[in-house]
Parts: structure tokens; sequence; C-alpha cells
């Protein structure tokens, strides 16, 4: 593969490019923003879509068989070292589906819901929208390192019924460390506090090692669901889809009830399965140089502001593919910023006051793309900087 290619996704109806204007206000940016990639998926997967559609029948479709399991059971087998329990898979039709019944199911109207800050806007929605209380505890910055202040978090859990964790972290890229997935979870067992896991972004992993929090769970692994897809790695989410781990009879039983008798959601697109399927059974080194490539992004980006932007600063992440820049060295608002770079830079950036008042003086830079629009982006970036210095 050659993810230097630039591939043109104007005009097919792509949320990234042809609804920008949604987001920032302006036609014609160029956009680094909702987190799915410019990067063409692999040939096995094309070529097992384009198969499945010169069949020319699509009727409806199951997931609850035995291709769709194996390849999940073998990926985890390949990529983390970790046997699952085939029992546990569901489907989701996304991660935030899953997500949200799990809020639903393990709290009531007005319960807490705790999250890490700053933290994925659509843990923000799903929360609110649940009518359930949005309880934050910061992620504190220590040099290059985000991590949990433990002391507040225990404090937050003695008023909360679910922690909604995100695994790797978006949008700072934090990889969580054994130690410190056991001690989430000894704190949230201590106060009964249920864990739901969005692991959406498990295989972009640069530092350290992704660990499904499963797999650390112990005794306490029953109050625990694990929300993933296969859709971020391999750039895939238009095909629709995700999975989740459960590991209790009754919990699976309540999740399939309200997804096939009440939502009548069960049945998934064949495209979506299909696209999981082939990238985990036959795609492992895809991912090898995807991860290469976003990374070498990232520290071009790194690189590019300390020469040329020196206001403006990132640090290499632990994983995902998002360059987590602070720009608090210019001393303006993040309002103030994103005019400049929306009507001087002509480039749509995510503000970090997306992700919550943490995130007020950072920009989410998605590099999952060629390094030529990166390097186009950095000089948007850099005119409109210089713009603010007049």
């Amino acid at each position: 593969m050659n993810f230097d290619t630039v591939i043109d996704r104007k005009g097919t109806y792509c949320t990234q490019w042809d609804f920008v204007k949604d987001r920032f206000g302006k036609e014609g940016l160029l956009p680094f923003t909702i987190s799915d990639m410019d990067l063409e998926s692999s040939k096995e997967i094309i070529e097992a879509l384009i198969k499945r559609v010169n069949h020319g029948v699509f009727g409806y479709s199951r997931w609850n068989h035995e291709d769709f399991k194996n390849s999940i059971e073998f990926w985890y087998n390949t990529r983390f070292n970790y046997q699952i329990d085939k029992e546990w898979i569901l489907y989701a039709p996304s991660v935030i589906y899953a997500i949200s019944k799990f809020i639903k199911m393990k709290s009531n109207v007005g319960d807490g819901v705790l999250i890490n800050t700053p933290g994925y806007d659509g843990f923000f929605k799903v929360i609110a929208d649940n009518d359930r209380k949005i309880i934050s505890s910061p992620l504190v910055k220590n040099g290059n390192n985000y991590e949990i202040d433990f002391e507040d978090f225990e404090e937050k859990c003695k008023t909360c019924k679910i922690f909604l964790m995100c695994s790797p972290h978006n949008p700072v890229g934090k990889v969580w460390s054994v130690e410190e997935l056991k001690k989430i979870i000894s704190i949230c067992k201590k106060y009964n506090v249920f864990i739901i896991s969005d692991e959406i972004h498990m295989d972009i992993v640069y530092s350290g090692k992704h660990i499904p929090v499963l797999e650390v769970a112990g005794d306490y692994i029953d109050n625990i669901v694990l929300c993933t897809a296969a859709s971020k790695t391999f750039n895939i989410p238009a095909l629709g889809g995700a999975y989740l781990f459960c590991t209790t009879a009754k919990d699976r039983d309540e999740y399939l009830r309200i997804l096939k008798n009440r939502d009548a959601l069960s049945s998934p697109s064949i495209l979506g399965i299909i696209g999981t399927i082939t990238a985990y059974n036959q795609c492992g080194y895809w991912v090898d140089e995807l991860l290469k490539y976003t990374k070498s992004n990232i520290e071009f980006v790194k690189d590019y502001l300390e020469k040329n932007i020196p206001e403006l600063s990132c640090d290499i992440p632990d994983g995902c593919y998002f360059a987590w820049i602070d720009f608090s060295k210019l001393n303006i608002s993040s309002e103030e910023f994103q005019k400049a770079l929306i009507d001087v830079g002509n480039v749509a950036i995510m503000p970090g006051l997306t992700y919550g008042e943490a995130g007020r003086f950072f920009l989410r830079l998605n590099v999952g793309c060629s390094l030529e629009k990166v390097k186009d982006g950095l000089s948007r970036m850099k005119i409109a900087v210089d713009s603010l210095k007049r």
C-alpha cells in the first residue's frame, strides 16, 4: 500500500470533506476533523466487498455465526495475546449505540456517569441525552504524559453509577498501563461502579501495549462491558457495525432484547460484517504499516511546530492518530484562534473545547491522511498564527 497517495474524497457524501461547513461555517476548508482517515482501506477488504456487491442480492443478514466470532477471537489472540470467550460477543450498530444501551441498563435517570476529560465529545452527548449527570475527573498532564488524578477519581466514584472509559484515550492518545487499569478497577469495585470501556482505538498504539480491560478485571469482570469495532482501525466506519464483550448471560439477554425487539436493529449491514471478518483475518500487516505512517506524521507535526511555530507544541502520544496541539503560549482564546484558522488559514481543525473545558487551549489534528495534506495543513496553520502577530 502507498499511504502517500492522495485520494479526492469530495463528492462522496463524506462528513469530513463534503460537510465541513456544518461544523465550521465555511465551505472549502482543508479538514482535519472527524476521526476517520483519508487513507484507502486494504486491498483485501476492497476485493471482498466488490465480490459481495457483485453477487447482486442484498437481503437481510446475520452476525451471530462462527465466521464473525472466529475473526474477532483470532484478532484478540494475535494482536493482544488475549483469549476471549466467544459467547461474550454481541453485535452493535455502533460503539456509541452499545454505550447508550448499557448506560440505561446500568443506571437510572439522574445518576452520575464519570468520564475523564478532555474526553470524546460523543460521551457528553450520550450521557446528557440519556438524562444522566456528567461527572468529570480531569486528567493531569505530567511532562509528556497524561495521568488520572486518582484522589479526585475516587472521590467522584462515590457519586457515580458508571465509569465511561476511553482506552486508548481520545483525544490525548493515552494508553493505560496494567497498573493504571487495575487501580481504576479496584476503585470502581470499592464503590460498585459499573465500567463501560470504549476501546475503538485499541489497535492504534505506538508506545506500550493496549491491554483489553477484561484481561485485568479479575473477579470484577461481570461488572464491565468492552465496546469496540474494526471501523476506526481499518477506516471502514461507513460500512456500519461494531461489537461488544459482555460476560454475563443476564446482561447479554437484556441487551439482545433491546437490540432485537425494542430497537429492531439486530440485522447488520452485510458489508460491515464482511469488512470486519476480512480485516481481522487477513489485514494485520496493513495495520503495522499504518502505525508507522501515522506515527511518522505526528513526528513531522512535532518537528514542524518546534521549527516554524514555536508558540505551539505537541508530544508524541502513546496511541491514536491525533496530534494534540497546545497553543496556550499564544495567549488567545480558543474562539479567537479558530476564527484565524478558518478565516485566514482556510483550515478546519477540531478545537480542544469540543472535548470539554480541559481542552480549551488545545487543537486535535487528525493525521490519518497523506503527509502532503499534513504539510498543507501546517502551512495554513502558520499563516493563521502569523496573522495574529500583526
